[in-house]
């Protein structure tokens, strides 16, 4: 197949590391691998990537993650320059199908340059519907692998003009990568055991609060219950947070191992269960860790849940 002429004429452009030029790159992974040296992994990335994110002008740096088979992403990382809109939380558990024409690109090691996302081929369709309506303009994408294998991406989101990181920047990029591999994948001794770990790894869950986005681990999340045309989050801390998605999205979202549907509005941690009553005949409730009310447990998943608890 052939890519587009590296211009800034293209619609996109395809790069492999070694076809980064000769030109010497930015001082981007020297921020990275201070940070993640200091601090720890996910806090390193969400720092470095929001340092390099304003080095390179971008609007938005971002990060996200393949799940083991490579068919769903979940975006873990993002920084977002003061006023321009962050999606970190929307795209969680998504399907990689939503982004094949990137992917395919990704896998093979290649860093794709879009300079004109409203350009795209119709192949692209899928994923420029997505960046359209993030109000991207232009966006720079490279892959993160380790041991041969695509573990994620990083890259950089322009919002306000469309332009064009040059090769210079791109090999720079790359390098950030390669940091980021290391000190994420890089203590693993073989593959089985990456895979084993991408497998039991559940990325932080993103909620929107008033002014601010936070990334919390699903384990402080007591209970989900729909609410209408959205959902209230309870928190371990005794906080509620609304949120826009629908609860059969936070079924997938939700690790299953500690996470049950007990109602056909309520999904419940199950580490926070602190009781179950069967008293009232017909009428079945479990006590949360917390919460002075009751959840309801529908009859199609008592015996599900008697299960999972041991009783």
């Amino acid at each position: 197949m052939e890519y587009p002429a590296p211009t800034a004429d293209a619609v996109y452009e395809v790069n492999a590391p070694e076809a980064c030029g000769e030109e010497a790159a930015p001082n981007w992974p020297y921020h990275m691998a201070r940070w993640l040296f200091r601090e720890p992994i996910d806090i390193a990335i969400t720092a470095a990537l929001a340092e390099i994110g304003e080095l390179a002008a971008a609007d938005r740096a971002w990060m996200f993650e393949y799940d083991a088979g490579l068919l769903r992403f979940r975006n873990t990382h993002e920084w977002s320059r003061q006023g321009i809109r962050s999606f970190v939380e929307d795209l969680q558990h998504t399907s990689v199908t939503m982004i094949a024409w990137l992917h395919q690109f990704l896998v093979k090691g290649q860093a794709v340059m879009i300079n004109r996302v409203i350009d795209l081929p119709r192949p692209a369709r899928a994923l420029q519907v997505e960046m359209l309506r993030q109000n991207d303009k232009s966006v720079l994408s490279v892959p993160v692998f380790h041991e041969g294998r695509l573990r994620a991406c990083i890259g950089f989101d322009a919002t306000t003009a469309i332009r064009r990181w040059p090769p210079a920047d791109i090999k720079a990029l790359f390098q950030c990568a390669d940091l980021i591999a290391l000190a994420r994948y890089g203590s693993f001794q073989d593959g089985r055991a990456i895979v084993s770990a991408l497998k039991q790894f559940v990325p932080l869950i993103y909620l929107r609060r008033p002014g601010q986005i936070i990334g919390i681990e699903p384990q402080t999340i007591v209970g989900v219950r729909s609410a209408r045309d959205y959902v209230k989050v309870w928190l371990h801390d005794g906080s509620i947070v609304l949120d826009l998605r629908p609860l059969a999205l936070w079924t997938g979202m939700l690790p299953s191992a500690s996470f049950l549907r007990i109602h056909r509005t309520a999904i419940v941690n199950l580490q926070q269960v602190n009781g179950l009553d069967r008293r009232a005949g017909d009428r079945w409730t479990v006590g949360l860790n917390r919460m002075a009310e009751r959840w309801p447990v529908s009859r199609q998943y008592r015996q599900e849940l008697r299960k999972r608890l041991g009783v």
